[in-house]
């Protein structure tokens, strides 16, 4: 029998770089998180600096904060050098490593944008919000380790 969302801890990791963006994108998890009945003190939001730390926080959710899944919450917005697509490859790979070695659900809320309009049209805009898309897809595949996996 599978837990309900109401008994899951799941963790937030958000950057705060671009939190002009990430602020939206938690708002949007944390309502989606709500409407889909985990309680806010099964919640626990971590900020760091940016994306590129993202990893280590959702690590750090996992394993000392005990949460069963965790969204990663985060804007890459493209500049003019490499940086982007380094704190992207990095925060990409971190993250995937992370849920495959711990085998916990880590949704991939990473917006990586050109610009900051299309930053907005996914963060609460005309998109919708990917932040709530994350939460959802945490809490889905939480649900498919409860059935395939956590099987007693």
């Amino acid at each position: 029998m599978s837990r309900p969302p109401s008994q899951v801890r799941v963790g937030i990791a958000v950057a705060r770089f671009n939190d002009i963006v990430t602020s939206r994108l938690l708002e949007g998890a944390r309502s989606l998180l709500a409407r889909r009945g985990v309680p806010p003190t099964h919640i626990e939001v971590m900020e760091v600096p940016g994306a590129f730390e993202l990893p280590l926080a959702a690590q750090w959710l996992v394993d000392h904060a005990k949460c069963d899944g965790v969204v990663a919450l985060g804007a890459v917005i493209r500049g003019t050098t490499s940086h982007y697509d380094h704190v992207c490859s990095a925060a990409t790979s971190g993250l995937t490593n992370l849920q495959l070695s711990r085998g916990v659900p880590v949704g991939f809320g990473l917006l990586t944008c050109d610009t900051l309009e299309q930053a907005f049209d996914r963060a609460g805009g005309k998109l919708g919000n990917k932040g709530g898309e994350t939460a959802d897809t945490v809490l889905e595949m939480l649900a498919h380790k409860q059935k395939w996996v956590d099987v007693k």
